[in-house]
């Protein structure tokens, strides 16, 4: 089957840069399901703490930093001053100060208004496929990198507002007694479905959840610990015996 490419529309974008946004969006969209539970979760969370739904929206779109928002989260419930708050988002973000500094040679042509606007929508996952595609040693050579940072920053961007959105709507829905834990397993089976993609981690899976189920009344909540051994070693022993068989059939 031939791979399906994203190319945006041409609208005077040099064709490199356009090809760089779509291998962006390419490599970036399988953690975008996470990102989008996440920012779900986040959302529930300063919902169920008592922030108004234009507070939430405000700070999931002008603020644009999960572990700044659940950082925050505490001290704002705490009635904590707005300095407290804004030092500690401050250090939290500080690993953003060391993004800028790795990415900002390779974006120096650019003007200030769109490093400012790419500063915004900066994340981790940017920094980290960014620096995997461009080594510091092509900082002189600007081609290609707008539209590469770009890519990830957009869907980023996308799939966090998204899901913090779904989060606010869905947050009303969700009955007071059921709680964020409720919002955290939703998101985690979000997370945990793309990544069931062979017999091994099947196997995994359903031998964990089997005996997280039957080990639930177990003290100091061991049945999780004994749950997860369960499942590894039972995705380990299905690899093994997938790898065997391949190789039987190799010699055969």
């Amino acid at each position: 089957m031939k791979k399906l490419i994203f190319r945006p529309p041409a609208l005077g974008v040099p064709a490199l840069e356009r090809e760089t946004f779509g291998e962006a969006v390419a490599q970036s969209t399988p953690a975008m399901a996470g990102i989008f539970a996440w920012g779900m979760v986040t959302a529930m969370a300063m919902l169920k703490a008592g922030l108004t739904v234009g507070q939430t929206l405000a700070m999931t779109f002008i603020v644009y930093a999960g572990s700044a928002q659940l950082a925050a989260l505490p001290l704002i419930i705490a009635n904590a001053s707005v300095w407290v708050v804004f030092a500690t988002a401050l250090v939290v973000n500080l690993r953003f100060v060391i993004f800028a500094a790795a990415m900002g040679p390779h974006l120096s042509h650019l003007p200030w208004y769109k490093r400012l606007w790419h500063g915004y929508l900066n994340g981790d996952l940017t920094m980290a496929l960014f620096s995997q595609r461009f080594a510091p040693h092509t900082q002189p050579e600007p081609l290609g990198k707008e539209g590469y940072v770009a890519g990830i920053n957009y869907m980023n961007w996308c799939a966090w507002q998204s899901g913090s959105v779904l989060g606010i709507l869905l947050a009303s829905q969700i009955p007071q007694s059921w709680g964020i834990a409720f919002a955290g397993t939703l998101a985690l089976l979000a997370v945990l479905i793309p990544l069931t993609m062979n017999a091994a981690a099947l196997a995994g899976v359903i031998v964990a959840v089997g005996l997280a189920v039957a080990t639930v009344q177990w003290p100091y909540r061991l049945g999780l610990l004994f749950a997860v051994l369960g499942g590894m070693l039972a995705a380990m022993a299905v690899d093994l015996f997938a790898a065997r068989r391949k190789a039987g059939g190799a010699g055969a």
